[in-house]
């Protein structure tokens, strides 16, 4: 641009630099025609028209704020939009943490408790997405997963495997009956941080298979030596002998010094010789009517009610194992037994019982149907006679009075029902699941240990020789023991 031009531009009025100074002329022009100098009113009226439409202006700056007005306001329709799309997501986010509540109180009627699979699963409509108002085009969304001890942030179908996992695979956890808050959270915890799998390295697996073998092979020995000679076998049930030698070891790392157990007739030849160290050789003789006495007049007992004792090697040294004499009235050693150990923990100066640790096994009809076991339960707690929390073990054959339906034997969906008056967590576990049967026993000691509390472990498993080896037990359970053959 030369110059001259550019001094031009510069002189005249309509200079850039001069814009809001016309503005605010244009303005009152508007307002007031006669309000400014003749000279700009009638370059104002001269001013041509847009697109071809003349006639009254608006002002500009009325026009400018209502535009800034416009921008910081939020348009009305899409807020409407995405509040209802706000709320949708929090009505599926609710969903979310509803169903995973849902598998914490019901999802042990879907585990895959039993060895035999004598019954069908319940339908629980509580558990399917459906009930909830979820669909499977929900699977992939990502949602908060609140109190569940996992990322903060996972799709559905991830946690959907993680709560039935935990839940409906081969441990069945009741514990929401609970009402303490902390034991429900330190339960979770264990439960869905390792989701029923227990730390094992491969020594630990082969100790394992080294329990099942001598359970299962003391049996079939007594079995083929003795023919029709009543042992009370524990064939279909053999986890227990890892279960009872976990719980000992692990009690022993833990302190205690002494561990007081208190069992039926049913499977109590195996306890002696694979858990507390009865020489076999002791056992035969008695099966063949030549134990001797050894001077000691004796009134004797069939072999299956004694007991025993000796000194077990632990982690944390060694711990002093009781197996109390059985009265031959089932549930009546469980009082016994309570009151052998409070009087221990007393000679040990144990008011909270971390020396002397309380486990008694129980057949399931037993443990369901006689009423001692509920006398027993309700002095847990009581000042006077508490222990610190028992450790009480089903043998849950799923048979008793002749009876396999539960319907026909009792009220209660399950026979360990009895143990909830007490606020008891129970851990049901499937008997042939041996890793399960370990993670559930650290969990039910630990427990025990940290609350004082008594803990139940039910586990599931059969009877494979009947009541006992006189007994043809397909008479009775012909369809049972189809699938046990």
């Amino acid at each position: 641009m030369s110059e001259l031009l550019e001094l031009l531009r510069k002189s005249s009025p309509f200079y850039d630099g001069n814009a809001p100074f016309i503005e605010n002329l244009y303005e009152a022009w508007l307002q007031d025609p006669n309000s400014i100098a003749e000279n700009w009113r009638l370059e104002f009226e001269k001013l041509p028209t847009v697109n071809g439409h003349g006639g009254e202006d608006f002002s500009h700056q009325r026009i400018q704020q209502n535009f800034a007005r416009m921008a910081q306001a939020k348009p009305v329709r899409h807020a409407r939009y995405d509040d209802t799309l706000a709320a949708q997501a929090a009505a599926r986010q609710a969903s979310v943490l509803r169903l995973i509540n849902a598998y914490r109180i019901r999802g042990h009627q879907l585990a895959d408790l039993d060895p035999l699979h004598l019954h069908e699963k319940p339908h629980l409509p509580e558990l399917t997405l459906a009930y909830h108002n979820l669909t499977e085009d929900d699977l992939e969304r990502v949602f908060n997963t609140g109190s569940l001890f996992a990322p903060e942030s996972l799709s559905l179908k991830e946690i959907l495997e993680l709560v039935r996992k935990v839940y409906t695979g081969t441990v069945g956890s009741e514990y929401m009956h609970i009402t303490d808050t902390v034991e429900k959270r330190w339960i979770q915890q264990r439960l869905e941080t390792y989701r029923t799998r227990p730390e094992l390295s491969e020594g630990d697996k082969r100790w394992i298979l080294r329990m099942l073998t001598a359970a299962e092979g003391l049996e079939k020995y007594l079995h083929t030596r003795y023919v029709g000679q009543k042992r009370f076998s524990l064939e279909g049930g053999e986890s227990l002998i890892p279960l009872l030698d976990e719980l000992i070891q692990r009690a022993g790392r833990d302190g205690v010094e002494e561990a007081v157990i208190g069992m039926a007739h049913r499977g109590r030849l195996n306890v002696l010789t694979n858990i507390i160290g009865k020489p076999p050789s002791e056992i035969y003789d008695e099966f063949q009517g030549t134990r001797r006495n050894h001077g000691v007049m004796t009134s004797g007992d069939v072999k299956y009610h004694k007991g025993f004792s000796s000194s077990v090697e632990t982690p944390g040294g060694l711990i002093h194992v009781v197996l109390g004499f059985n009265p031959s009235h089932l549930e009546i050693i469980s009082p016994v037994i309570e009151g052998s150990v409070r009087a221990r923990q007393k000679r040990h100066g144990d008011p909270l019982g971390e020396k002397v640790l309380p486990v008694i096994l129980h057949g399931d009809a037993a443990f369901a149907g006689q009423g001692v076991v509920m006398e027993t339960l309700n002095m847990s707690q009581a000042r006077g006679f508490s222990t610190g929390g028992t450790v009480h073990i089903v043998i849950n054959n799923q048979i008793g009075f002749t009876t396999s339906d539960p319907f026909n034997s009792r009220s209660t969906t399950y026979c360990t029902d009895v143990a909830k008056m007490v606020q008891a967590p129970i851990f049901h576990v499937n008997g042939d699941d041996p890793e399960a049967v370990i993670f559930v026993t650290r969990l039910a000691l630990d427990y025990r240990n940290h609350f004082h509390k008594d803990v139940v472990i039910d586990l599931v498993c059969y009877r494979r020789q009947g009541h006992n080896e006189a007994d043809e037990p397909a008479v009775t359970q012909p369809l049972m023991y189809q699938k046990i053959r």
